[in-house]
């Protein structure tokens, strides 16, 4: 069988084609995407930016995904899947500090996946299976306060009262070189080393491990400042020197710490908001017998009994029964789909009306995972803002040490003792410590979180301010994006004579007994009243019902309700009442006046679902029933086209559905009838252009939010789509759309100019430490007073709609 050109589904049978596009689709929405994106000869290697289709491909062993608690750059990625692949059995590891995770491809007939954390728990590290409970954020707590703020406090105390004086020429309070001397400097020793290998071990761990990689960062050069200084202080104590710079060790390492523990701060008090977005299946499914059994249990070919409100457990067939299914999560069609024998249903769908058998599929295969893996393959593979820092410091790292080195060399080959020449190496790389470097980045991007989260908006990935300002096409998903994604009574049309509020009424009477998401949205719309849950009972027997009587007392009782394939019939008052599809009313030669008829033709093509009532032998009105539009949406996307960006809308409904938004003005192109799997390729050819952000809501679209170099979440979506998202919108407003740009915009800019500042300033103090004007102190306060202009600018208010 062949596979679509686009997203690489079967095609079935009868492929799509059109004799203006290469290739062959599994259905409209591929091809006219192909249609409209067609350049692949222009886009580039689109198969060297695309992940692969499996992890590991071609290894016929398990993968298992581990947490791991201490990454933090790319160098910890690098570390840990080199350690990984030094284990035996272990084929490919693939580690995204974004995520704390790490991807493992083993063989399980060489190592058991309960020895992998132990094996992947080094250097400080630690690996745990996903669902322990995560204690790093304490062990952070703890490290800091107790660490950094005391001992580092006390030992700077000792430095303010005793040491400090003697610089400035102020004859010393004990005596330096007598035993209080040597017990004064002695405390300060052990307190300079508590808190540079307790506080400082994260750092120095991310030096070791950039070592280890051969990617120098950072972390490398923070440690060489902080540990040169130690170090010379150590040797001048033991010589008999007080000319000591233990004071500079810590300051190095509490300010980077301190810079570092607040963004994590910023980041917990934002993530925690996502706390209630988080939900957990228990991945099971149920024998056609009615046992529940463990879905690794499955094997193709089981028959598997599905009930009404159920997910369908795996990829198949329906093998007995006739039931609507709630596509929605999977394919973002916003419309129930009747699904009969024979007809191919998708894990992760819900059955909604009818209990069904569904026999499974050759593959056993879940859609919904096949999307998850697709969206740990697309999102592990995408850099973070601080990879351009982490970047920088390959050339910056090695720079500094050369000329700290070559100063410090030319200053004794000048005839400099060999103390004052290690002072000018030493000066050089405290001044040039990245101190106000390492904080432009986790400082600028903490408070943009911060005033993200002021107005509704939670920032999950740091990725989002290096690329949201240079964002060129935004993406929209339909149903659950500018539509609201419920089922709703929308609209009444009766026949002259009879009375909008009598179909009302009459059709919710009957459609009571029915769970089918049409039926709910009626009778929610007349009365407000919920229909009766055990009316599927009877619908399974091929039986009738009365139905419950709900909503208001005066509402007219229904009896001998009869839920069929698509309508429901009954008794009011003693009538015959039939509501749902119009081919019922053929069937029983029962006419529809055109009235009717054109009302119902008129909300099929506004992409709603038209639902005919009639009683006594004719249609006497329809109903129509579909999901609004978010309050909004015009202003939203008429601002992003006012900031010049292309608005793209992007849906698995038919394109009567998207007809609205088709012919706005400020929306550039709109793509319907497009499955899950394409909406990722989509993004990607659109990406060709330049920078794409997507908007979603459902698990449907968690992979096309991951592909795109901004992905946005509505939080009324599922919680697969909010992992996806760099950002998630917590308040369902989508006008927090455009705010949320302003913020990136604005936060960018806050970044460059930390950037260009500590830059700058590394270009004149450099120079001076060179040439012999500052000594290491004076090098520690320029440091600190630069990384003090980087936070005071980072704490300014990054965006301000008021």
């Amino acid at each position: 069988m062949s596979r679509c050109t686009l997203c690489d589904l079967p095609t079935g049978d009868d492929p799509h084609t059109a004799p203006d596009v290469d290739g062959e689709f599994c259905c409209r929405g591929c091809l006219a995407v192909a249609r409209s994106l067609d350049d692949v000869d222009d886009l580039g290697d689109l198969d060297a930016r695309r992940p692969d289709a499996t992890p590991g491909e071609g290894f016929d062993g398990e993968t298992t995904f581990l947490h791991v608690d201490g990454m933090h750059c790319a160098t910890c990625e690098s570390f840990l899947e080199m350690t990984a692949g030094e284990q035996e059995g272990v084929a490919a590891a693939e580690a995204s500090y974004a995520t704390d995770t790490i991807r493992v491809d083993y063989d399980p007939e060489t190592v058991d996946a309960d020895e992998l954390p132990d094996r992947l728990s080094v250097a400080g590290y630690t690996a745990s299976d996903r669902s322990d409970p995560d204690d790093g954020d304490d062990d952070a707590v703890v490290r800091f306060l107790i660490g950094g703020g005391f001992f580092g406090m006390m030992a700077m105390l000792w430095y303010v009262l005793f040491l400090y004086p003697t610089y400035f020429g102020y004859d010393p309070i004990v005596d330096l070189g007598g035993v209080s001397g040597t017990y004064l400097f002695a405390q300060i020793w052990l307190f300079a080393s508590i808190v540079l290998f307790y506080t400082g071990y994260p750092i120095l761990r991310g030096a070791y491990v950039s070592l280890r990689a051969r990617q120098p960062n950072m972390d490398l050069l923070v440690s060489l400042a902080a540990a040169s200084s130690y170090a010379y202080s150590t040797l001048a104590l033991l010589v008999g020197r007080t000319d000591l710079y233990f004071d500079v060790t810590i300051a190095v390492i509490l300010v980077v710490t301190a810079g570092n523990h607040y963004e994590s701060i910023i980041k917990r008090r934002a993530t925690g908001m996502l706390a209630d977005l988080t939900t957990t299946e228990d991945r099971t499914a149920r024998t056609e017998a009615g046992d529940v059994v463990a879905a690794d249990e499955v094997a193709p070919g089981d028959r598997l009994l599905v009930r009404p409100g159920e997910r369908v457990p795996f990829d198949g067939t329906v093998a007995e029964g006739t039931a609507a299914v709630d596509e929605a999560l999977i394919t973002g069609e916003s419309l129930p789909a009747t699904k009969r024998e024979g007809d191919a249903v998708r894990g992760g769908t819900v059955v909604t009306d009818s209990p069904v058998v569904v026999e499974v599929g050759e593959d056993a295969a879940n859609t919904l995972d096949t999307l998850v893996r697709l969206l740990w393959e697309i999102q592990s593979s995408r850099s973070g803002i601080q990879r351009l820092v982490d970047r920088l410091a390959t050339v910056f790292v090695p720079l500094v040490v050369a000329v700290a080195t070559v100063g410090a060399v030319a200053t004794l080959v000048l005839g400099s003792p060999p103390v004052d020449a290690a002072l000018v190496g030493l000066t050089v790389l405290i001044v040039s410590c990245p101190c106000a470097l390492g904080l432009a980045t986790p400082l600028a991007v903490a408070a943009g979180i911060r005033d993200a989260a002021g107005r509704g908006i939670v920032v999950v990935s740091d990725a989002v301010f290096e690329a949201a300002p240079d964002v060129d096409t935004v993406v929209l998903d339909k149903t659950g994006t500018l539509t609201d994604g419920e089922m709703r009574l929308l609209d009444a049309t009766a026949e002259p004579g009879t009375g909008v509020d009598r179909v009302r009424e009459r059709a919710a009477a009957v459609e009571r007994a029915s769970v089918h998401p049409v039926a709910e949205a009626i009778v929610s719309g007349v009365r407000g009243g919920e229909p009766d849950r055990a009316a599927d009972r009877a619908a399974a027997d091929g039986g009738t019902a009365t139905a419950a009587p709900t909503g208001s007392p005066d509402d007219p009782p229904a009896t001998d309700v009869d839920v069929r394939d698509r309508g429901v019939f009954g008794r009011v008052d003693g009538d015959e009442v039939v509501v749902g599809h119009r081919s019922l009313f053929a069937e029983r030669d029962w006419p529809v006046a055109d009235r009717l008829r054109e009302a119902g033709a008129s909300a099929r093509d506004r992409g709603n679902v038209p639902v005919y009532v009639g009683w006594n032998g004719r249609a006497r009105g329809v109903l129509t029933v579909g999901d609004e539009v978010r309050e909004g949406w015009e202003s939203v996307v008429t601002d992003l086209d006012a900031d010049g960006r292309r608005v793209v809308v992007l849906t698995g409904d038919a394109p009567a559905a998207a007809r609205r938004f088709a012919d706005h003005p400020a929306i550039d192109e709109v793509f319907a009838e497009v499955p899950p799997e394409a909406k990722a390729e989509t993004v990607r050819r659109l990406g060709a252009d330049g920078p794409v952000a997507m908007v979603g809501d459902g698990s449907n679209d968690a992979p096309a939010l991951a592909a795109a170099d901004v992905g946005v979440s509505i939080a009324s979506g599922t919680d697969l789509a909010a992992d996806a998202a760099d950002a998630v919108l917590l308040e369902d407003r989508l006008a927090a759309v455009p705010e949320l740009f302003a913020v990136t915009r604005g936060t960018n800019r806050r970044l460059r100019q930390n950037l260009g500042w500590a830059f700058c300033y590394n270009a004149v103090a450099i120079p001076l430490a060179l040439s012999g004007a500052l000594n290491p102190l004076l090098a520690a306060l320029a440091m600190a007073s630069s990384s003090l202009l980087v936070v005071t600018n980072s704490a300014r208010v990054v965006f301000d709609p008021d």
